[in-house]
């Protein structure tokens, strides 16, 4: 099923998924003529590098060391001392200098140096990338890690960096070393149902934060209802964590997003809606309609489907439970009315 999802549409469900949309429309993603993933990414970071080209790279005070005739910033006497500097008429010094070589430079140059090296990249856009990087010429590649991710800090003036970040650690976790000396394979993720349910859910939430006003949009635990016989056994009680909850003051949704290679299961030849979601769905309202308000909530599996659409209704014990799906193989303006659609009354 995932294999049927257009890149291009991967790209949108990134950029709500990572809450980045103003970033949308700034990468041509549709004249792409491609169904390759890395294409997709060697694309958002030419597009991206120019961007920064010409808006200008960010800068950032750097602590340098030098050895001079000349003091400045602050004398090291330790390291001077130590190396008998003062001998030759130097000393040690340390001081603070803006630089193009902060740590985002860095990883942005190193991504785009190993995507150059997948072996599947179209060669119009590896040159593009060979083009970008000698534009960073000046910033010093890093070995990458996903702690150095974590480690980079950005601001007001330099935002604009975090989506092409996020497209770095992409690529720092799906591209493989080949058995070919110098390649590497672009892992392709999309076939990767955890990865892809993650995706989806994230990207389900961040639209309907983004693309409607009725309804205000939450994620909370919800509680068993239940009595515990003692403080071990309260203990072993597992959380119930919604994926999208949509309240208004008259409606209240519980929203559980499913990705699974077949939306429906097949028992004896006929299909049905999978019993664990159902299952699912309905501990979430029946537990959840003790709080005041939440009495009549609705309950909403959202499976991402590129075949036959689902559109099922339920009454299962005074809640109503719908079985509904998005389309991924269509155009995007068609999967934003329909992802309106499904909270429509």
């Amino acid at each position: 099923m995932n294999t049927l999802i257009p890149i291009q549409n991967i790209y949108y469900l990134l950029c709500y998924a990572w809450n980045k949309l103003e970033e949308k429309d700034t990468v041509d993603v549709q004249s792409l003529n491609s169904t390759q993933l890395v294409d997709l990414f060697a694309r958002v970071l030419i597009s991206g590098t120019h961007h920064l080209v010409r808006r200008g790279f960010d800068r950032g005070y750097l602590q340098f060391e030098e050895t001079t005739r000349r003091p400045r910033g602050r004398i090291s006497f330790a390291a001077t001392l130590k190396s008998n500097l003062l001998a030759y008429g130097r000393v040690q010094c340390e001081f603070d200098e803006l630089d193009y070589n902060v740590l985002h430079n860095r990883i942005l140059r190193t991504a785009i140096l190993n995507l150059i090296t997948a072996d599947k990249l179209d060669n119009e856009l590896r040159e593009g990338l060979h083009e970008v990087s000698r534009r960073l010429w000046e910033i010093e590649p890093i070995t990458l890690s996903s702690q150095l991710f974590r480690r980079v800090q950005l601001h007001r003036n330099n935002h604009y960096y975090a989506f092409l970040l996020n497209v770095c650690e992409l690529i720092y976790e799906n591209l493989l070393p080949s058995e070919n000396s110098g390649k590497a394979t672009f892992r392709d993720f999309t076939r990767d149902e955890g990865e892809m349910h993650r995706l989806f859910q994230s990207f389900v939430k961040n639209f309907y934060l983004i693309e409607q006003r009725h309804f205000r949009v939450q994620a909370p635990k919800i509680n068993w209802d239940a009595q515990s016989a003692d403080i071990v056994s309260a203990s072993f009680l597992p959380q119930m964590q919604t994926d999208v909850c949509l309240i208004s003051d008259n409606r209240k949704i519980i929203l559980d997003c499913k990705y699974y290679k077949d939306s429906l299961q097949t028992n004896w030849g006929k299909q049905t809606v999978h019993s664990s979601a159902l299952y699912q769905i309905f501990a979430y309202v029946k537990n959840k309609e003790i709080e005041a308000g939440w009495e009549n909530c609705e309950g909403i599996l959202l499976y991402p489907t590129v075949k036959s659409p689902l559109d099922l209704a339920y009454r299962i014990q005074d809640h109503l439970v719908k079985v509904k799906s998005i389309n991924l193989n269509q155009d995007w303006q068609s999967i934003h009315e329909d992802m309106l659609r499904v909270i429509a009354n």
